[in-house]
């Protein structure tokens, strides 16, 4: 491994130290409590409540982020802990001036999960370090610095050293790589985000990464990367027709999708990155999302040497509404709902065709037309979602068209008892995506493809399994004893869509033949969150795939795998 491509020990260490004193409650600023059991966020103004939180009844131990919440992962349901709205805004969180759209982990403001530091450092809002009397932690120098007498004008840095590690008994079933392989992966995200006043932003972000092991497999440009621009764009922001509005221009990460649609590519190094145009309008109830990208090609072996990769395409657009809450018994409901199209062109081993032993090669266009709605009360979370994919597939060698006709519906379901100490988040989550035919080269292809890195642990901790021909049921469970720890147990259950058709792995099917029945397996897993502090994670998680009689007898096999991610960010 290049030792240029780690940072120095020093940097990962600093900070470090006990949470309890970060994790200690924070007893009466903002908060109303005039109803036992019951806290009111209020604005810090006598006589006012915020807006956006006044219908967010939850118990809480004050205004304070809980520490296990900095790193929040995608997927609005069966988070740690609930957070409040007031919880996300200046000074305790770092969502953006969003109104409504920042319940939650703020994913439904359309820029990824966001905690004090999360996945997504170029939509996070630290302007309220203007005021030094807010500074409390080490970098707050660094994540705001005054380019301006009167501080409008200012620089943000940000950065993310991740040390992954993993072992694998049988990776991918058996297909890839001899038995107990394991791997070692190290990346670097640091970025600086430039705001010049209230209407103009640059966000910049450079990467590298490197990655090591034993057992036989081999690293591209996911996993090795010298130094390169992972994220450069320009925002102009104004306000139109009552709306916030914003649009970016350049090469930019874009997370406003089900994150069972697409997601940030988290297993490699390198995380998706897009080149084209965004535009955005956050209405008090509506936000509108519009945008067209082309991929980025990161094949070069060489510095700064990523180019546009104009085969691959996403564009589409997204409508979000925040209803009014409404009554269910004694809780009080609030919940969003999604309309969306999301369409994408795209070649490779990600549009190819099984058919019978062999491999049909393409270029398909697809089409999701979808919706998803999703929202709580402090007792019981929920999401559910659909969409029918559309387009065509056309053939490299005889530029034979097929028309795309599939489908997919994912919900996930749970109830939280939110004072107990344990924080339990007990729920079922259930997925089918369709299958079609790998018996034939004619006629619709009705297999569901969701080509750009769904979020890894939603699905299937292990990555053997994609959401392709596939019926999953599972039981979530989750508990966080503790501001600083959460463990979460699940179980998903596999089954084929389609007995006609493969199962399909993160690199296309498998070529498993005189594969019989519907069963695939069972996967048990279980994942461990220590936040160390602000600025360090440690995450692990264990899996072990059992697979079915019919799989092991067509030459897949069980086995189990661990993973370790090791993170600091600032």
């Amino acid at each position: 491994m290049r030792s240029s491509h780690v940072l120095p020990a020093f940097i990962l260490l600093a900070g470090v130290a006990p949470c309890a004193a970060q994790g200690a409650t924070d007893t009466a600023q903002g908060v109303s409590t005039d109803t036992p059991g019951i806290v009111r966020p209020t604005t810090g103004k006598p006589g006012l409540i915020d807006p956006t939180a006044a219908e967010e009844h939850v118990t809480v131990n004050g205004t304070a982020r809980p520490e296990i919440q900095n790193f929040p992962h995608a997927g609005p349901v069966g988070q740690p802990r609930r957070v409040t709205p007031l919880q996300n805004k200046p000074p305790h969180g770092t969502q953006g001036d969003w109104g409504v759209f920042t319940r939650g982990n703020g994913e439904s403001a359309g820029f990824g999960p966001i905690g004090r530091y999360g996945v997504a450092p170029w939509a996070e809002d630290w302007s309220f370090l203007r005021d030094k009397r807010r500074h409390d932690d080490l970098f707050d120098p660094l994540k705001f610095i005054p380019l301006t007498r009167d501080g409008h004008w200012w620089l943000t840095l940000s950065g993310e050293t991740r040390l992954r590690n993993w072992s694998e008994e049988a990776p991918f079933l058996g297909t890839r790589g001899p038995a107990g392989s394991g791997r070692f992966a190290v990346r670097n995200l640091y970025g600086a985000d430039l705001h010049l006043g209230e209407h103009v932003r640059f966000f910049g972000q450079l990467v590298n990464g490197d990655a090591a092991g034993w057992g036989g497999f081999g690293y591209n440009g996911t996993f090795r990367k010298r130094l390169d621009l992972q994220q450069g764009f320009i925002e102009l922001r104004s306000k139109l027709a009552g709306a916030k509005t914003g649009v970016m221009i350049g090469r930019q990460q874009f997370l406003d999708a089900p994150s069972y649609i697409l997601y940030n590519r988290e297993t490699p190094n390198i995380p998706l990155a897009w080149n084209g145009v965004r535009g955005y309008a956050v209405w008090p109830r509506l936000r509108v999302d519009v945008y067209d990208f082309v991929g980025t090609n990161i094949n070069f072996n060489k510095m700064f040497h990523d180019r546009v990769d104009w085969s691959t395409r996403l564009h589409g657009l997204d409508l979000t509404w925040a209803p009014p809450s409404f009554s269910l018994g004694a809780e009080r409901v609030s919940s969003f709902l999604d309309v969306f199209l999301i369409a994408f062109r795209v070649a490779g081993s990600s549009a190819a065709l099984p058919y019978n032993r062999t491999t049909l090669a393409g270029t398909t266009a697809r089409q999701n037309y979808g919706f998803r709605w999703y929202g709580g009360a402090p007792s019981f979370e929920f999401s559910v979602g659909g969409l029918y994919q559309g387009g065509s597939f056309e053939l490299n060698r005889t530029g034979q068209n097929r028309d795309v006709s599939a489908y997919a519906f994912n919900a996930i379901a749970g109830y939280r008892h939110t004072p107990s100490p344990l924080h339990p988040f007990l729920g079922v989550q259930a997925d089918l995506y369709s299958g079609g035919s790998s018996r034939r080269n004619s006629g619709s292809v009705g297999t569901y493809i969701a080509p750009f890195n769904p979020q890894t642990n939603y699905l299937d901790t292990t990555t053997y399994i994609a959401p392709s021909n596939l019926v999953s049921l599972s039981p979530v469970i989750r508990l966080t004893p503790r501001n600083w720890l959460s463990l979460q147990f699940k179980a998903p259950f596999f089954w084929r869509e389609s007995t006609n058709d493969a199962i399909y792995g993160p690199s296309g099917a498998y070529s498993f033949t005189n594969l019989r029945g519907g069963f695939v397996g069972v996967v048990p897993q279980a994942s461990l969150t220590l936040q160390l502090n602000r600025h360090l994670t440690w995450t692990q998680y264990g899996a072990r795939f059992i697979g079915s009689d019919g799989l092991r007898a067509a030459g897949g096999k069980s086995g189990s795998y661990y993973q370790s991610n090791f993170v600091f960010r600032f």
